[in-house]
């Protein structure tokens, strides 16, 4: 029976617009209502979960008149998982809802507006996450064990058979991974498998905190073998993984065709997850940067070079700077496999702290790309005024951050935003991945 303070927290709201996070904005009697589920140009109505002075936050209870974009979400856990917040909406307004955060940020944090706006890089909408974390809980209440992705605003697992945006021979998988959980000694000593997709191998990274006994041994060599998967344990932290089953296997690999490039991973090492888009974003930022043979090129935090060796592919030298020395080691590694150590070289280095002078010491610079975490790169872009290369690429994983280093970079230290644009990496989610193009005259 529906009590009277339950009808109170029930408003019917009009949508106008998405927040950053992809929740509908809502005005009633003069006050912000965010409304997690909401699209713009429909009728809803939602229940009130939190009030503020400011504004209020609701969650849909009922579409009353659906607006354009709306479409059935293909995910049965949708709205109950955290891995997804768009698949309400169809393919178009997700990016458009991309397009306008970067530009609303530009403008709003950076005071800058691109001279032009790049078509949205897209590809595969489902099955295209090849890097996922999979958290793993003991729930007695459910009946055995959960394997997945957070439940929204939540430490729960949520009860998942499957999941769309993972390859489907991974989603495959969750049912079986619940099933040899539930079977080992340490079932409730397993947190969590990260999942690492290449392209010919799948890798699960177990976490154990405690010992596999005889029997889990057995049955982690039975699920790898009966599920064509390489299990490896992490007993401690990320450099602690070591292969289980097989103990010789082929490796973890990606290509970059377009460069003639086979990048070798670790498991827990950072890579795109979307490796079609990372193809496509690595394309567009080097036919952007434009390097030519003989040119100076840095590439500044590179990860284990995946923009150094195409870039090096154009015959141009290119400097590679990571802070981390295990991936400037694999990056070393990678540019010997593909035949580019001769115009490569990396360094590690903390480029949160960078100075001018060190930037200096790594030599002149004709060209710069930065992929920073989303902390961005301020100190990089504070420290060019003794580089100032003739033009930079920057591809940026929080457009808030791109936005606060752009406005640096064009009203401090003279440069021109000539292009940006979205790249669709993570389809049905708020995240957005962009790039920027900036040049002096």
């Amino acid at each position: 029976m529906e009590r009277a303070n339950d009808r109170a927290e029930l408003l019917d709201l009009h949508i106008e617009s998405l927040d950053h996070e992809a929740q509908g904005i809502a005005r009633h009697e003069g006050k912000v209502v965010f409304v997690a589920g909401g699209l713009p140009g429909e009728t809803v109505r939602a229940r009130i979960t939190r009030r503020k002075t400011q504004f209020d936050q609701a969650v849909v209870e009922r579409v009353l008149r659906p607006g354009p974009s709306r479409v059935t979400p293909r995910c049965p856990h949708f709205g109950v998982c955290g891995g997804c917040n768009m698949q309400h909406a169809d393919a178009a307004a997700q990016v458009a809802f991309k397009q306008r955060i970067l530009e609303d940020n530009l403008q709003r944090i950076g005071r800058v507006r691109p001279e032009a706006l790049l078509p949205t890089l897209q590809g595969p909408a489902w099955g295209y996450r090849q890097r996922a974390r999979l958290s793993v809980r003991l729930v007695v209440k459910k009946g055995g064990v959960l394997v997945g992705f957070h439940e929204k605003h939540s430490s729960f697992v949520a009860d998942m058979t499957r999941c769309e945006i993972l390859p489907p021979a991974v989603s495959a998988l969750l049912v079986p991974l619940r099933e040899l959980v539930m079977g080992l000694s340490i079932r409730d000593r397993l947190p969590q498998v990260e999942v690492a997709v290449g392209d010919a191998v799948t890798v699960l990274v177990m976490r154990v905190l405690n010992p596999l006994t005889a029997e889990d041994e057995v049955s982690l060599r039975a699920f790898a073998e009966r599920w064509q998967v390489q299990v490896w344990l992490q007993p401690k932290g990320p450099d602690s993984v070591f292969p289980f089953h097989p103990r010789e296997a082929p490796r973890l690999t990606y290509r970059l065709p377009e460069f003639g490039v086979v990048m070798p991973f670790g498991p827990t090492e950072f890579t795109q997850v979307n490796a079609a888009m990372n193809r496509s974003l690595v394309g567009r930022a080097v036919r952007l940067l434009d390097p030519r043979p003989g040119e100076r090129v840095l590439d500044l935090f590179c990860g284990l070079g995946n923009f150094t060796l195409p870039l090096a592919r154009s015959g141009a030298f290119v400097t590679g700077v990571e802070g981390s020395a295990a991936l400037v080691e694999r990056a070393r590694e990678n540019a010997a496999s593909n035949g580019l150590s001769d115009n490569t070289r990396f360094f590690a280095a903390n480029l949160f702290e960078v100075t001018e002078e060190q930037l200096a010491g790594w030599g002149p610079v004709d060209k710069l790309l930065i992929d920073p975490p989303r902390d961005g790169a301020v100190e990089v872009v504070k420290a060019l005024g003794s580089l100032l290369p003739r033009r930079i690429v920057y591809v940026s994983c929080s457009p808030a951050t791109l936005a606060r280093d752009a406005q640096i970079l064009v009203h401090q230290q003279g440069y021109k935003l000539r292009a940006a644009g979205v790249a669709n990496m993570f389809p049905h989610t708020a995240h957005v991945e962009s790039l920027a193009l900036f040049e002096r005259e």
